[in-house]
């Protein structure tokens, strides 16, 4: 198990997209859509792919449709990127489920979130990542988003675990606490997997010693994302700190309310999909929408529905 989780790890590096779940116009999930979107994340640099996180509305799916955009995601991909998808959720027998699947579909690795809305403690949060992980042999995410789960996983905890779980491999940081994420590394050793999932931490994750970053903004800018990566790595800093502010303004329109409705409605606009969501999430207001197309234009991108 060790050598294929550290042969994996070594390869969870830079912009892992988080693709939304296209939905038709009758709300059912349109996987030929999905396999398009994945193909636009490879061809423009993307360097992993994750289905079925926070951007690809979990909660609005059955288990059977999460199960099934994994299966497409990992059949789409074939090997060229790792896939790494969302598994985790308020339900502890459901993570474990869906974590299995992924494991069995051929996922690379599993991003598996705090559990939202039970606000269990530090000691409940380590018993369930750990018997996830000791589920699987495939490598293990962590994924925490106080702002949406409304609990915090400790560094400390997060240190215990990996130092329990072999196969905890990282952890993706919502979290706007900067020096939260600097206590990761300190705590749970400078190889351990530090993505950000805040847009405007991409960057600073990336200089302290962060793997990459896992940004809603990559399903609609996609090269330029995995372009300030590839400048990081080949040690071009200038240019790195050059794409962090050209991508400021289009990574604050987008979080202008709740993730994914800005993204989806910007996919529409450049004829990617359909701009469903399902409820009781929806599209954003028409002025919001108006703003996202200027923004849009703005960075010189197509639109097909103006």
């Amino acid at each position: 198990m060790a050598v294929k989780v550290e042969e994996v790890k070594a390869r969870l590096r830079g912009s892992m997209a988080p693709v939304v779940t296209p939905f038709k116009t009758d709300h059912d999930v349109d996987y030929e859509k999905l396999s398009e979107l994945i193909e636009f994340q490879l061809e423009n640099g993307s360097h992993a792919i994750s289905v079925t996180g926070t951007s690809g509305e979990p909660s609005s799916l059955t288990v059977e449709e999460r199960e099934k955009v994994m299966e497409t995601a990992v059949k789409t991909v074939n090997g060229r990127v790792p896939v790494a998808p969302g598994t985790g959720s308020t339900n502890h027998a459901e993570t474990m489920r869906l974590t299995k699947s992924a494991e069995e579909l051929g996922a690379d690795a599993a991003l598996v979130i705090v559990p939202y809305y039970n606000k269990p403690n530090q000691e409940a949060l380590y018993k369930h990542f750990k018997t996830v992980a000791d589920s699987v042999e495939i490598p293990i995410i962590i994924y925490n988003i106080p702002g949406r789960t409304a609990q915090n996983l400790h560094v400390s905890t997060l240190a215990r675990l990996n130092e329990a779980c072999p196969n905890i491999v990282g952890v993706k940081e919502s979290n706007k606490d900067f020096e939260h994420v600097n206590r990761v590394l300190l705590n749970c050793g400078r190889d351990f997997l530090l993505f950000s999932g805040i847009e405007l931490l991409c960057y600073p994750m990336l200089a302290i010693g962060g793997a990459g970053s896992i940004s809603a903004t990559a399903n609609v800018l996609p090269a330029k994302v995995a372009e300030l990566h590839d400048a990081w790595f080949e040690g071009d800093v200038e240019k790195a700190q050059r794409l962090h502010y050209e991508l400021m303004p289009l990574n604050d329109v987008l979080f202008k309310d709740t993730n994914p409705a800005p993204v989806k409605a910007a996919l529409g606009m450049m004829g990617k999909i359909e701009p469903e969501l399902r409820l009781p999430m929806d599209v954003p207001s028409q002025t919001l929408q108006e703003e996202i197309r200027k923004t849009l234009q703005e960075y010189g991108i197509g639109l097909q529905h103006v």
